[in-house]
């Protein structure tokens, strides 16, 4: 079973990674805000002969969070149902310069890249650690985080988004770092360059949604996201840096 919170409106690297592990059979739980977008993308993939289940929040508080995971739970039980996969796709962008940035962007950002992250790896562990070990991988379970170029790198209108961000990749890497030994595999995922999403096709030219060489795609991403639950427990991944072939960095 997939769970991917973060959907957004279905056309980014959430909804095409859900896609793509229903195709391979797994049962997928989607969560994220906005009853709307779960809805739909939980429709589609039923309508292609998938599995999927809404399971919309408020709020990515705490208390949201774990409502949601005990949802997921009862809807899909064990042993019939084995939580396998998570993926932690959620992000609050403020691009500011840092003088306008304001006391509610810094909370915003922290509260769902920091705070609800942790919330979110809560659930996710939890479900791993009463899992038995699949052969012939070796895991209990994989957790992925979605970053950014602002995981690692501050720019001049991304202090609080990168604040968040980095506090993401430390979460990841400290898990990892604390439950490999369990046989839990968590990794980070830095998307360096822009993903072909509604959102950017709106904002860009023509020409960079048609260029496949200048920006990401959800399916690729997704695709690399199948590698890193795929992998033997003899050469696993922590941190995956994607980008598109033209970037310039």
């Amino acid at each position: 079973m997939f769970h991917p919170a973060g959907l957004g409106n279905g056309s980014g690297t959430g909804g095409a990674t859900a896609r793509l592990f229903a195709k391979n059979d797994y049962s997928v739980a989607l969560f994220a805000r906005g009853a709307d977008h779960v809805n739909k993308v939980a429709d589609e993939i039923n309508a292609a002969g998938g599995h999927a289940a809404p399971f919309p929040v408020p709020s990515y508080s705490d208390a949201h969070i774990a409502s949601a995971w005990e949802a997921i739970h009862t809807t899909f039980p064990k042993p019939e149902y084995i939580i396998r996969v998570a993926l932690f796709n959620v992000a609050h962008g403020v691009w500011k310069p840092f003088l306008d940035v304001t006391p509610q962007d810094v909370q915003d950002c922290l509260q769902t890249s920091v705070a609800a992250a942790f919330s979110f790896a809560r659930g996710a562990i939890l479900a791993f650690k009463d899992n038995d070990i699949e052969q012939p991988n070796g895991k209990r379970g994989a957790l992925i985080f979605t970053g950014a170029t602002a995981s690692t790198r501050g720019n001049v209108v991304t202090s609080a988004f990168a604040a968040g961000k980095f506090g993401t990749r430390a979460l990841s890497q400290s898990l990892a770092k604390e439950f490999g030994k369990e046989n839990i595999h968590v990794a980070h995922a830095i998307i360096d360059g822009g993903i072909l999403v509604d959102r950017q096709r709106e904002r860009n030219s023509a020409e960079w949604a048609n260029n496949e060489d200048v920006r990401l795609s959800p399916e690729g991403i997704a695709s690399a996201y199948q590698y890193l639950v795929n992998q033997d427990r003899s050469a696993w991944t922590w941190e995956l840096d994607l980008r598109p072939a033209h970037e310039k960095w």
